[in-house]
């Protein structure tokens, strides 16, 4: 099912997190560009970046641009501390009366034109929507071969958690009375994983979109991060088995 990708009107207030670390390159066009959607669409929208003391000065620009009034707030962290901790630290940081979480990354891979038709979707009943390569309309351009391979069995690992097709994507809105009580573990950069498998929502959908590899900064995708999502995989199907989750 498809939303359409429009949402005048809504005053569904969200909040999305950017985690980043050395982003200096692509942070204000991101800003600039959400900022814009937010406008077009009338929603009532903050952007949270979590920037992990970058070296480049990826925190200076987003606390520039927040003074001249765009709607971004900055947390500075002391370390590179990981993208899903990141995002963690960020539902913590936005602002109480949001009734919706989210997250995107930095690097202009994930379309935010969909927005407006996620902000919709939980308008409408969802209580989680994402951003989903695997679904008609969505697709990835500009993957080499191993990449693809890599991401099409990292889905086949998560598939028995759950019917939705894009269980790795990163790119969701989430409505935050579904994330009360989970406890979440930052482990690894797959967060969207953790509440695909652990949120408390009845209806979920997927918005598709056309994945674009990054146009700045450097993949998160290396040997370790490859690791770390097979140890998330065993800790969420254990809790699966013992019930804890």
């Amino acid at each position: 099912m498809t939303v359409p990708a429009t949402a005048a009107g809504t005053q569904l207030k969200f909040s999305i997190v950017v985690p980043t670390y050395k982003e200096a390159g692509g942070i204000e066009r991101l800003i600039v560009m959400l900022d814009d959607v937010f406008k077009r669409n009338k929603l009532d929208g903050e952007i949270i970046v979590v920037d992990d003391n970058s070296p480049d000065g990826t925190g200076d620009i987003v606390e520039r641009l927040a003074a001249e009034g765009y709607p971004v707030r900055c947390l500075h962290r002391p370390a590179k501390m990981g993208l899903s901790s990141g995002v963690i630290d960020g539902w913590r940081f936005a602002r109480p009366d949001s009734e919706a979480l989210g997250a995107m990354d930095a690097d202009f891979s994930h379309d935010a034109n969909i927005i407006p038709a996620m902000v919709e979707a939980l308008s409408n009943g969802y209580e989680l929507a994402i951003g989903s390569r695997y679904v008609k309309g969505g697709g990835i351009e500009d993957w080499p071969l191993q990449r693809k391979i890599t991401s099409i069995v990292a889905i086949a690992l998560a598939q028995p958690l759950t019917p939705l097709r894009d269980i790795t994507s990163g790119y969701f809105l989430v409505r935050r009375s579904a994330l009360e009580g989970v406890e979440l573990d930052p482990i690894g950069f797959k967060i969207g994983l953790e509440v695909i498998a652990k949120a408390h929502y009845r209806k979920a959908i997927e918005i598709p979109y056309v994945f674009t590899d990054r146009v700045a900064g450097t993949s998160k995708l290396n040997q370790n991060e490859i690791l770390n999502y097979l140890r998330q995989l065993v800790r969420i199907y254990r809790g699966r088995l013992t019930g804890r989750t």
